[in-house]
């Protein structure tokens, strides 16, 4: 079989799913377990990593992030999202169906994520909508590892290359999210970087963040498809004056 040559690495939240208020919900509860304490700071979620979220709320409420508070954390987070009817607490945003089922139909093509969520909420947050039938979850880049989104990219870039026996070149890598985050995080490794304006950032913000091409949802999957694929080693960068593509 002839090893894929383009690698397509989704952001989650306001991405492809839309859970809002479920982060805040669930840090305060898992807060008041670890540490018996309400919750009075809340953090920006937006494009953070678990890693960067719970070591700021940790410092926020008097408590070190030592590995073993954040263990708890993580845990206590896994816990809600794997005990919280998610099927009933968000939805799949338009055409995130859709076109995931476009790109898991090439050979040339394999998905994956690059998510501030911890692996297994990652997981839940996909499968109540069968999303997660359409990416490989063992090759993402998840938010345990660094409180720097750049740092999940590359490790997905090499997991994918490591499963699939080959070497993905910046210009075959996509990364696709709502936020300046994950177009910085793309940049960052000289991969594509495109923006999808479903989130709390507009198409200009990501625009100016840098974004090779800005898409103003997934709805129009013809569109959104040659949308991706064109930017495949097309070369361009997001300082060479090109105009965001929008659909």
């Amino acid at each position: 079989m002839t090893a894929p040559s383009t690698l397509v690495l989704w952001d989650i939240d306001l991405t492809l799913v839309d859970y809002s208020g479920i982060g805040r919900r669930w840090y305060g509860e898992a807060l008041t377990t670890v540490l018996g304490v309400e919750i009075s700071h809340v953090p920006v979620f937006p494009g953070r990593t678990e890693r960067s979220i719970t070591t700021e709320i940790l410092l926020a409420h008097d408590a070190e992030p030592t590995e073993d508070n954040i263990a708890r954390m993580y845990a206590e987070l896994v816990r809600l999202a794997t005990e919280d009817d998610l099927a009933t607490a968000g939805r799949a945003l338009p055409g995130a169906t859709e076109i995931l089922a476009a790109l898991a139909d090439r050979d040339d093509v394999v998905q994956s994520l690059v998510t501030g969520n911890l692996p297994e909420v990652a997981a839940h947050k996909l499968i109540p909508f069968g999303l997660d039938g359409f990416i490989d979850l063992e090759i993402g880049g998840y938010g345990t590892l660094s409180e720097d989104r750049h740092e999940l990219v590359l490790a997905a870039i090499g997991a994918a290359g490591d499963k699939h026996a080959t070497t993905f070149t910046p210009d075959s890598v996509i990364v696709i999210g709502d936020t300046p985050h994950d177009i910085a995080a793309a940049l960052h490794h000289d991969a594509v970087g495109i923006g999808v304006a479903t989130g709390r950032h507009t198409a200009e913000q990501l625009a100016a963040a840098g974004a090779h091409a800005v898409l103003d949802d997934l709805s129009d999957t013809p569109a959104v498809l040659a949308c991706l694929l064109g930017c495949v080693g097309s070369g361009t960068r997001a300082n060479g004056g090109r105009i965001p593509f929008r659909a």
